[in-house]
């Protein structure tokens, strides 16, 4: 039977997910070498200093920029603290899951509030949510310092944007691996292939934290099964089949899990990472260990810059440190997951959540759309009446 708890705003954005322009970086790798971090504000190493003075100056007198951002207080401290050091201006900043942006920024546009600078949240909200009702600017023109125009500084060589208007642009890429198990209950080496799942003894006893009908990461898995040539379409019919438990509720799921009534568990990173982190009985599946693989995405870390920005100046110079090698390594190693840039250190990154380069990566502007036309559909002919 499909159960759904109560919606959380204490979601990842995810999943699935979720980010480079035009296809899969090379991936991070431990021997990566860190650079030091850009100029500072007074000096930074930029080509048309006195433009990028007066922007910084224009900046400090706007005092402060508004944001959407990452959810857990590592990961928020990350993106405001050193940046506020650095630069002298404030940080508002909104923890948010993916599905509660897109109708918070449509209510308040609607009554003509222009509130946010950028957004540091999934593609599908970005791409498929903020886009359409023209809440974001292409951040091109927004990316000012040399270090980070250089796509030599990038994975992959290009500049990782995440859609064909160049809208976002993605920070962090790491594996999309959200399966973790009750070791009480299961055996990570139980699993070799996700056609295990399909065993007639796991039937009813897989937990879905986050509904596949919503964004985020559980959807995010259901394309990639779909995307997989080894699984496709028909494996989701039998994984369906089994009946699965979904949640809308993160955190709930996580102490589903942890407390036994499920073995396994689709669930956030988030809490299930601050659960194993707490000596809790919980593993996550190794999805190098999978036959099929597992996909490649950017989850929450990607930005967008807002349109009509009430603090257009601060927004331009918070972008770019963000996207700078020092704004890189703090996001990244708050979050324990690989930057995008070349110059920021895998150094104590868990190697899970490294992807391989063979892996898809689901939520670029192709593979949302694949998801619009024929994951979604094929997810509420199965899931509707259940």
């Amino acid at each position: 039977m499909r159960k759904t708890g109560l919606f959380s705003l204490v979601a990842i954005g995810v999943l699935c997910l979720s980010a480079c322009g035009g296809g899969a970086a090379t991936p991070p790798t431990s021997g990566a070498s860190t650079s030091a971090p850009a100029g500072t504000a007074s000096q930074p190493a930029v080509a048309g200093q006195a433009d990028w003075d007066s922007i910084v100056a224009a900046a400090k007198k706007e005092g402060k920029v508004a944001m959407f951002g990452a959810q857990g207080a590592d990961r928020q401290a990350s993106l405001t603290e050193p940046f506020t050091k650095k630069y002298g201006i404030s940080v508002d900043y909104l923890p948010s899951g993916g599905p509660e942006v897109t109708p918070r920024v449509q209510s308040e546009r609607g009554a003509s509030k222009y509130l946010w600078d950028l957004f540091v949240i999934g593609t599908s909200t970005g791409i498929l949510g903020l886009r359409p009702l023209g809440a974001v600017d292409p951040i091109e023109p927004d990316l000012i310092l040399p270090e980070v125009k250089d796509v030599n500084n990038w994975r992959g060589g290009k500049l990782p944007f995440v859609d064909k208007d160049n809208t976002g642009l993605a920070i962090l890429r790491q594996s999309g691996q959200y399966f973790y198990i009750n070791t009480k209950l299961a055996k990570v080496e139980d699993f070799t292939s996700w056609r295990n799942l399909l065993d007639p003894k796991w039937a009813g006893k897989l937990l879905i934290g986050r509904d596949p009908l919503l964004a985020g990461y559980g959807r995010a898995m259901f394309d990639f099964f779909y995307m997989q040539p080894q699984l496709g379409p028909d494996f989701i019919r039998d994984l369906l089949k089994q009946n699965p438990v979904m949640f809308r509720d993160d955190a709930a799921a996580a102490k589903a899990l942890v407390d036994g009534l499920y073995p396994m568990c689709f669930c956030s990173d988030i809490e299930v990472g601050r659960m194993m982190s707490n000596g809790l009985p919980v593993d996550q599946v190794d999805p190098r260990k999978m036959k099929e693989g597992t996909h490649a995405t950017s989850a929450y870390a990607n930005v967008f810059p807002a349109n009509k920005a009430p603090h257009p100046n601060a927004a331009k110079v918070y972008i770019n440190w963000l996207l700078s090698q020092e704004g890189g390594a703090s996001f990244s190693k708050a979050a324990g997951v690989p930057s995008l840039r070349t110059d920021v250190s895998t150094e104590g990154i868990d190697p899970r959540l490294i992807p391989d380069p063979s892996w898809p990566v689901t939520n670029l502007e192709d593979g949302l759309a694949l998801e619009t036309d024929k994951v979604l559909p094929l997810l509420h002919q199965l899931l509707d009446n259940k």
